[in-house]
């Protein structure tokens, strides 16, 4: 069964807050997104029939499904970190073209500087004994890939910062943005060592917040009074250990991409632009080769002369700023990604930054660690 046509992206939202005080719970914030996004496709919550959640749904999907007091057939709960919303775009629209729901609401909300987002270090789970001893973190897993990117390939700390560099020049523009300064490659190469090869503004920030996507059914689109923004591929895929044989130099990107390629029926040729987790520089680096935007071992070399940067370059990239600069609410970016994609095909991007003639837009998340183990999702877009 393919999702191709089969389901739209009807409403979207972004909670402008970058951080929030005690004031507001966790249940909350996924009211505002959630009334948010079905706002903005002009509909109420009394249309859903289908919710969906990651890691961040405070007492599980059936407290919120009460909390926000809906009356749903079809429930979704699928954690793979910052890649959760994408996944679960895919899922509603699989759900949807199976005629499980028809009004499907998905919403992320969380607190990055509250502190809300620190997971537990690993009791019970699986590797905790192997790993964690080692004492991992973040930033040092996925240093380790970047390492193992320059080693391999050549690629340098001066290549990484342009992916800083230009998601600055899109964020400027963005009033929400944490970071709207526009950064030069020496303001990234300057700024603290964190990790090596990894500074400071290889990172991307920490912020409260959240958001809230609404897939629909085509007969309930047709109704609907926003341009119309259709799902045509999807793909998902993991990647892990590999029983000890990892390749820090590839993502799960590699098979998730093609698989959205191919129901969509489109190249990366086709992609008039791109919302690509930028969790750190080297993610970007890697997952745009993985995606088949350049060959393997050449994303430090695309990623140059402003080859991301909206008006001026090949791929055209997180014109919100992106987790480099705008928004990266606790550990889970991805529904920006979804956000933005859409903002860019129904023309509502910032003037500054819209792509001409936007037509088809790719949206891609990674969840997890570079280093480790983590789940790719790709997302195919387009503008009907």
């Amino acid at each position: 069964m393919t999702i191709k046509g089969k389901a739209y992206i009807g409403g979207i939202f972004e909670h402008p807050a970058r951080k929030l005080g005690n004031d507001i719970s966790q249940a909350e914030l996924h009211a505002q997104c959630s009334k948010g996004a079905l706002e903005d496709a002009g509909l109420s919550f009394k249309d859903v029939d289908g919710y969906f959640g990651a890691g961040d749904i405070p007492g599980g999907l059936l407290s919120m499904v009460d909390y926000l007091n809906l009356t749903v057939r079809h429930l979704d709960q699928t954690y793979t970190g910052g890649s959760s919303y994408l996944y679960l775009v895919a899922h509603a629209a699989e759900a949807i073209a199976a005629g499980k729901c028809s009004v499907a609401l998905i919403s992320l909300a969380d607190f990055g500087r509250r502190g809300t987002a620190v997971r537990d270090r690993g009791e019970g789970i699986a590797e905790q004994p192997f790993e964690y001893p080692f004492g991992p973190v973040t930033v040092n897993l996925y240093a380790m890939a970047a390492q193992r990117h320059m080693y391999q390939y050549g690629t340098t700390s001066e290549q990484l910062a342009q992916v800083k560099v230009a998601a600055s020049h899109h964020a400027q523009w963005n009033p929400n943005a944490v970071i709207r300064k526009v950064l030069t490659t020496e303001d990234v190469l300057n700024s603290p060592m964190v990790a090596d090869p990894l500074h400071r503004m290889d990172c991307c920030v920490v912020t409260d917040g959240g958001g809230a996507v609404v897939v629909v059914s085509p007969e309930i689109a047709r109704q609907l009074k926003k341009p119309k923004v259709k799902l045509i591929g999807v793909g998902e895929s993991s990647k892990d250990q590999m029983g000890g044989k990892i390749d820090l130099t590839y993502t799960g990107a590699v098979r998730s991409g093609p698989i959205a390629f191919a129901e969509a029926g489109v190249t990366p040729a086709d992609i008039k632009y791109a919302s690509i987790y930028d969790s750190f520089t080297i993610t970007v680096v890697e997952t745009i080769e993985d995606l088949g935007f350049c060959k393997k071992g050449e994303g430090g070399k695309f990623v140059c002369d402003g080859n991301l940067v909206s008006g001026v370059g090949k791929l055209p990239f997180n014109t919100d700023g992106g987790g480099m600069c705008n928004n990266h609410p606790g550990n889970k970016g991805g529904i920006t990604k979804v956000i933005e994609a859409v903002r860019q095909l129904r023309g509502e991007s910032h003037p500054k930054v819209q792509v001409k003639n936007c037509d088809i837009a790719l949206a891609h998340g990674t969840g997890g660690s570079l280093g480790t183990r983590h789940g790719s999702a790709t997302l195919i877009m387009e503008r009907e």
